[in-house]
């Protein structure tokens, strides 16, 4: 079993158990104080889990071999679970709206906040820890379901701690309207965040190339093969979930044999695998001029 395979589905059951255990601390946090804001986080916390869900089903999907109807692979399936999230967000955003909008107009006070406060505490310190894992993991493996999935927790930090700072103020200024009216703006705040999460799923299906970094690398290494006569063009690159693709044309001198253009050919793919991990590499020779 491939090793970054496995640690992927890991860190997407990290997320949902993380989602588990904060939507049973918000939920306990709103039924004890009564606060819409701390129910719009909870709120928030259900999609979290969907999301999270949804992203380890696409994971497994990615492991599925390459077949004769997808014989590149499956690794755009993880585009499905940043899309899926976004849209999952935009729901719960407009939920939160409406709840806030009626206790907006029929304030009720609050109750035992200070156990509310430290359940969503608790909550937020376990999002922001798997956040930040999902991200490493993420980059690590280029796997865009973990990265979507971390910025989705770091947003649901933020908006936690905008809803313990609505609560507090409610609590110091007596003014009931505050609460609804952060629940209001977490709602907004989400929305953005569902766009962005929409969108680079979107961009992920139309085959964007590799980032400018990686470009840059695979350029120069075939600039280094210059002084040896050999030089390239038409390079194109793309990027399917966790597979990279690189095709290139390489033109060689023509009074070069078919065995020395053959072990160019293989010199080369050798050292792009050496610097984009698991990508799909396709070369074709051709005489200079």
């Amino acid at each position: 079993m491939n090793t970054a395979q496995l640690d992927r589905r890991h860190f997407a059951w990290l997320s949902i158990v993380a989602a588990i255990a904060t939507i049973a601390l918000k939920t306990i946090a709103w039924w004890v104080t009564g606060s819409v804001s701390l129910l719009s986080d909870a709120l928030e916390s259900l999609v979290n889990l969907a999301g999270a869900s949804f992203a380890l089903w696409m994971i497994l999907i990615t492991r599925v071999p390459a077949d004769d109807e997808h014989p590149f692979g499956h690794g755009k399936a993880e585009y499905f679970s940043s899309g899926f999230e976004g849209v999952l967000i935009f729901g719960a955003a407009v939920a939160i709206i409406v709840t806030a909008v009626q206790r907006l107009f029929a304030p009720q006070p609050l109750e035992a906040i200070g156990l509310g406060l430290g359940l969503s505490a608790l909550s937020t310190v376990i999002n922001y820890g798997v956040a930040v894992a999902l991200r490493n993991a993420g980059v690590r493996f280029h796997s865009i379901a973990l990265e979507a999935d971390s910025k989705h927790l770091m947003t649901d930090v933020w908006t936690s701690v905008g809803v313990v700072t609505g609560v507090v103020m409610v609590t110091m200024s007596g003014w009931l309207w505050i609460d609804p009216v952060v629940a209001i703006a977490v709602g907004l705040h989400i929305i953005v965040e569902g766009y962005r999460l929409v969108s680079a799923s979107v961009h992920g299906m139309m085959d964007g190339a590799l980032v400018e970094d990686r470009l840059e690398n695979i350029k120069a290494t075939l600039d280094a093969f210059a002084e040896r006569g050999v030089g390239y063009k038409n390079l194109k690159t793309r990027r399917a979930g966790t597979v990279s693709f690189i095709q290139v044309d390489i033109t060689v001198p023509r009074q070069w044999t078919v065995g020395q253009g053959h072990d160019v050919l293989d010199e080369i793919e050798s050292r792009l695998a050496s610097i984009v991990p698991n990508a799909n590499i396709v070369t074709h020779l051709e005489p200079k001029d």
